[in-house]
C-alpha cells in the first residue's frame, strides 16, 4: 500500500505495546481510511472483525442499524440468527466473541457516524462498553472510522467521556506527492509530468479517485470517459457523497462551496454574500466542511510568523472544484444532447483553473514541498498563503501563494506556477509583491519558484539567477521514479 508508511508504522508501534487500544481514523470520503485499517488489521492480526454502518436514507431507524450489525456479526462468527434490541447488547456480544480468541483481535467499526447517528446515546454506550468490557482485554485493538468527521469530533474526540481513552488519532490526508507516480505503474517513466499533473488537477491525491484511471491510456481520453459520460465514475460522484455525508445540511454547505470556487474568502465575506449571521451555527458549517476535507482555512500571518485576525477559506478538494466548474454545467448537454469532450484543453478557461488546482495541490502537500526545499521544519514559524489588504499606511495589497517565515528573520516567498511556458516576466510579478509586503526591512527575503511546465529558454538564465531556489514538480516525480525503480 503506497503512501501510508508513516501511519502504518505508528499503528504497528501502538500494537507492540500489547495494551488494549482504541484508534480513531478520520478524513474525507474516498481518502483510504477503511483501506488503511483493513490492510493493517489483516496483515498484523490473526482475528479480524469488520463492521460498517448502513448509508442513511429517510426512513431508516436505529433498529435497521442494529439489524445490520447483527447480520455482519453472524457472518463473521459461528453464531447464527443474532438479534439485538440495544447497542449495549450488541457490544456485549461482540466483546464475548473477542474474549474467546487466544490471539490479538482487530475490530474495525467503519462509518460509525451512520451506525450510531440515530441513537443519541450511542457514544455513551460505546464508552461504557470500552470501559467495562473491551478495555479488560489486553489483546483487543479497536479502530473507529468515518467520513462525517464533524460527528466523530463532536461525539468521540471532543466528548468529555472519551478523554484519555483514545490511544491514537489519525486524520488521513491525500497521498504524498512522492507516491502518486506509482499509479502509472510500468508507464511512469514514459508519461510526462504534465500529463500526470492533469490527472492530479482533476483528482488531487485521493487514492480512490486515482484508482479509476487506466494509465496506459491518455489522460485526455480518461478524463472524458470518467467525467463527461453518464456512466463515468465522476459524473455523479459529488452529488452522491455530498448528500450522503451532509444530508439535510447539504444545500447550505453547497452554497458555501460555490462561493469559494473562484476565490478565497474570509468568513465575514461568506456570511455577507449568503446573507447569514456570523453566529455559532454558521461557524459550525465552515468547521464541518473544513474537517471534512472539502475546504481549507488559511490563518493570516504577519511576515514574522505571528497570526493575524484574518482567516481565509479556500476549496481544498480538487475534484470538488472541477465538478462544479465543468462537470455540473455540462450534465444537461451530456444527458440530452450527447455532449462529447475531445480534450481537456477545450474546456473554457482551463489553463487558468489548472493554475488554481496546481496551487491547491502544492498547498495541500506543503510539508513535503518544504522538505524538498531543505528548510528545517524546526526553524519554521509559519507556512501559509499570505494576504495583505490595501490600507492607508501600507504600499498596497498583495497575495503570496506560500510565505514561509523562519527563525533568524528569514522569509521564503514562494511563487507557484503551472504554465506551458514560464517567461521572465515572473520576476517582475514577484518583485512587485515583495515591494509592498509590510514590515520586512529587517528580514532576509528568499524568492522561490515552484512550477510545472517549461522555463522560457530566452529568459531561463535570468529566472535562475533571480530565484534563490527553483523546484520543478517534474524533478519530484523523476527523483521518486529513480528511487523506486
Amino acid at each position: 500500500m503506497w503512501g501510508r508508511e508513516n501511519e502504518t508504522r505508528d499503528l504497528k508501534a501502538l500494537m507492540e505495546t500489547k495494551r488494549p487500544s482504541l484508534v480513531v481514523i478520520s478524513g474525507r470520503r474516498r481518502i483510504g481510511k477503511s483501506t488503511l485499517a483493513q490492510n493493517f488489521g489483516k496483515t498484523n492480526f490473526k482475528h479480524f472483525f469488520e463492521f460498517s454502518g448502513l448509508a442513511p436514507h429517510p426512513k431508516q431507524s436505529n433498529q435497521d442499524q442494529l439489524n445490520h450489525f447483527a447480520n455482519q456479526l453472524s457472518e463473521q462468527s459461528d453464531i447464527k440468527g443474532l438479534h439485538f434490541q440495544d447497542w449495549n447488547e450488541a457490544f456485549n456480544t461482540l466483546n464475548k466473541l473477542a474474549n474467546k480468541k487466544n490471539h490479538p483481535v482487530f475490530i474495525l467499526i467503519d462509518e460509525i457516524s451512520w451506525m450510531g447517528g440515530l441513537d443519541p446515546d450511542f457514544p455513551g454506550k460505546f464508552k461504557v462498553a470500552w470501559d467495562t468490557k473491551f478495555k479488560q482485554n489486553s489483546k483487543v485493538f479497536i479502530t473507529l472510522c468515518g467520513s462525517v468527521t464533524s460527528w466523530i469530533q463532536e461525539n468521540i474526540l471532543n466528548r468529555a467521556d472519551f478523554v484519555g481513552r483514545i490511544s491514537m488519532e489519525i486524520n488521513l490526508q491525500e497521498l504524498p506527492l512522492s507516491s502518486l507516480t506509482n499509479f502509472w505503474g510500468r508507464n511512469k517513466e514514459r508519461v510526462s509530468a504534465t500529463e500526470k499533473l492533469t490527472v492530479l488537477c482533476v483528482t488531487g491525491g485521493v487514492p480512490r479517485y486515482l484508482e479509476e484511471f487506466r494509465y496506459n491510456i491518455s489522460a485526455d481520453i480518461e478524463i472524458a470517459r470518467l467525467c463527461f459520460q453518464q456512466s463515468g465514475f465522476f459524473f455523479n460522484e459529488f452529488e452522491k457523497i455530498f448528500n450522503e455525508i451532509y444530508q439535510k445540511k447539504a444545500t447550505t454547505y453547497l452554497q458555501i462551496i460555490r462561493l469559494l470556487v473562484d476565490k478565497k474568502l474570509a468568513a465575514v465575506e461568506i456570511a455577507k454574500k449568503l446573507k447569514k449571521e456570523q453566529n455559532s451555527e454558521f461557524s459550525k458549517s465552515l468547521f464541518a466542511l473544513e474537517i471534512g476535507g472539502y475546504i481549507a482555512r488559511d490563518s493570516g500571518h504577519l511576515p514574522n510568523g505571528k497570526k493575524t485576525k484574518i482567516t481565509y477559506y479556500r476549496i481544498k478538494d480538487n475534484y470538488l472544484r472541477f465538478y462544479i466548474k465543468y462537470i455540473e454545467p455540462a450534465k444537461d448537454k451530456i444527458l440530452q444532447a450527447g455532449f462529447k469532450l475531445r480534450s481537456i484543453n477545450d474546456l473554457p478557461n482551463w489553463n487558468a483553473i489548472a493554475g488554481y488546482q496546481f496551487e491547491n495541490l502544492i498547498l495541500n502537500h506543503r510539508s513535503e514541498i518544504i522538505k524538498h526545499l531543505n528548510i528545517g521544519h524546526e526553524s519554521i514559524l509559519s507556512a501559509a498563503p499570505y494576504y495583505q489588504r490595501k490600507k492607508t499606511r501600507n504600499r498596497g495589497s498583495c497575495q503570496i501563494d506560500l510565505l514561509i517565515s523562519c527563525k533568524y528573520n528569514t522569509i521564503y516567498i514562494c511563487e507557484i506556477k503551472f504554465r506551458k511556458i514560464i517567461s521572465k516576466t515572473i520576476i517582475k510579478e514577484v518583485e512587485d509583491k515583495i515591494s509592498v509586503i509590510e514590515k520586512t526591512r529587517a528580514y532576509s527575503i528568499r524568492p522561490i519558484l515552484i512550477y510545472a511546465g517549461q522555463l522560457d529558454p530566452n529568459g531561463e538564465d535570468e529566472i535562475r539567477a533571480y530565484f534563490d531556489q527553483i523546484l520543478s514538480i517534474d524533478e519530484i516525480l523523476v527523483n521518486h521514479q529513480k528511487s523506486t525503480s
